[in-house]
């Protein structure tokens, strides 16, 4: 099979810092190439060097066995290499035929007629459901991607890389799109796509070349492969890839949610009449296309968000069960002082509870500086609690006192959320924990998650991982357009059901 793209003997550095040590691998044409490798791996930085945004400091890169030299995105684009990121760039009050003309850099005004015939020509060919005319504000998340893909098939683009394509599409969605590469594959484009889902590798890809902190391990074919051989490639050492589920015992009820609604700065209505319990000793999986409301249910249990004055929120403190507390209307430092803890792990890594300029043992003091006392587990000091995680998740940092910006973007994640998670609430509410992070990391953070269900903490856990859901938790909530659209047994549901519930409003519980 001809090699679209080579690399070889690939370095790249940022100051002290070594991403990608003496890489080389190659991309064939017709096959889908999966790049697998833990946080701070080395695998976006590579990519990007194949897609000009950064420049390799030695190491060489051939095109169709042309050398060449990519400086820029627009080289990039000019050899048929085109990138989709993991968050979108696209203008939100443009259609989809403005997105896909901005910044090209054609002499005179684009002829539209031209541009929407072209783009119509794309999308029928590889069954795209998105119209030229279509405002990207009216787009699902899915129909924003598409856009980004036909953004780089309409620039000429036979080479696309793929940034963790499937971490806010449905099961449904995720087929969808890799129904589109197997298409782009006949065609005989090379796809590579970067992920951390190993059964998504195994059902799309044809080969998968493995990097481990920024040295290239091996590239193997897909029909000879495991999760489990994968993982062990990864991290350089056995592990072990199964979630335990403990049954709860002795639930005890610490939430009651009833009737809450609420609009967000725009006036549109994101939570809608939402009623469900959380009990101590389970895990509440929270399921929903992004932008369901997700965010805004944990953000009012924990008093950030303003609802409507008929909804309620009580929490039940342990042994006080007969004292209920109503939630709504407390400031968000009194809720956090009865024991519920809100960790939020957004999109936007920085700026999410983190100060970036300090090291780890200082970001573990903004915990308790409020409080004027410890709200550590067992009264740790913060510099042992920073020591802790830093050793219990692996946190690839020179040292505890290193600036966390300095940090790759998992490793920022990993003090975050082993932050939150080593404070000692009645309830832990956490969102997107494992996002972005690599598979070893994410199984440390589900069996903390289960140690803390078993301590009688009522866990509420936000994930886009269907897998994930159904395997971890004891019930799940499926929100669908700010409203509850069932609530189902994570033992005995698939996530194809769930997938149906996320797309479609179901009766109120």
């Amino acid at each position: 099979m001809e090699k679209a793209l080579e690399i070889r003997n690939i370095t790249k550095r940022f100051g002290e810092v070594v991403a990608n040590h003496d890489v080389s691998m190659d991309v064939r044409r017709g096959e889908i190439l999966s790049v697998l490798g833990e946080n701070g791996s080395g695998k976006t930085t590579l990519m990007n060097m194949i897609a000009g945004i950064y420049y390799p400091d030695s190491g060489q890169i051939f095109v169709n066995g042309q050398e060449v030299s990519i400086r820029s995105p627009g080289d990039a684009y000019a050899l048929g290499i085109g990138m989709i990121h993991q968050h979108f760039k696209l203008v939100d009050v443009f259609t989809a035929a403005e997105n896909i003309v901005l910044g090209l850099h054609d002499k005179g005004r684009q002829d539209m007629k031209t541009v929407t015939a072209k783009i119509r020509e794309i999308c029928d060919r590889y069954g795209f459901d998105i119209t030229p005319e279509q405002k990207v504000y009216d787009m699902t998340v899915s129909q924003k991607q598409t856009l980004e893909i036909v953004k780089v098939l309409y620039r000429g683009a036979d080479i696309l890389i793929l940034d963790e394509p499937t971490a806010v599409l449905t099961p449904q969605e995720t087929e969808k799109l890799f129904g589109v590469m197997r298409e782009m594959k006949r065609d005989g484009k090379a796809v590579v796509i970067i992920t951390h889902k190993l059964h998504e590798v195994l059902s799309v890809s044809d080969r998968v070349a493995i990097l481990r902190k920024g040295e290239y391990v091996d590239t193997v074919e897909t029909k000879d492969a495991t999760e489990l051989s994968l993982t062990e490639m990864m991290v350089g050492k056995k592990v072990e890839l199964n979630i335990d589920r403990p049954l709860p015992n002795n639930p005890v009820k610490r939430l009651e949610v009833s009737h809450v609604s609420c609009v967000n700065k725009e006036g549109v209505k994101v939570l809608d009449d939402v009623s469900f319990d959380v009990y101590g000793g389970e895990i509440l999986g929270i399921a929903g296309i992004s932008g369901s409301g997700q965010k805004e249910l944990l953000e009012a249990i924990a008093g950030l968000q303003l609802v409507s004055p008929d909804s309620k929120i009580t929490y039940f403190q342990p042994d006080k069960e007969d004292e209920p507390e109503a939630l709504v209307g407390k400031n968000p430092r009194k809720i956090k002082e009865l024991g519920i803890s809100l960790s939020f792990v957004p999109e936007d890594r920085l700026g999410m509870g983190l100060v970036g300029s300090m090291g780890m043992t200082d970001n573990m003091m903004l915990k308790s500086y409020e409080s004027g006392r410890s709200i550590f587990t067992e009264r740790k000091a913060p510099k042992k609690l920073a020591e802790d995680i830093m050793t219990e998740l692996g946190v690839v940092t020179p040292g505890i006192n290193t600036p966390v910006r300095r940090l790759s973007g998992g490793n920022v994640q990993k003090v975050l959320v082993g932050r939150e998670i080593a404070a000692s609430p009645t309830v832990l509410m956490t969102a997107y924990a494992v996002r972005g992070l690599d598979i070893g990391t994410s199984y440390t953070i589900y069996h903390l998650l289960n140690e803390q269900k078993e301590k009688g903490v009522a866990v509420i856990y936000v994930g886009e991982d269907l897998d994930v859901l159904v395997e971890l938790c004891d019930r799940i909530l499926v929100l669908c357009g700010g409203q509850v659209s069932g609530i189902v047994d994570g033992r005995s549901t698939t996530k194809e059901e769930v997938g149906l519930l996320m797309t479609k409003r179901g009766d109120k519980q």
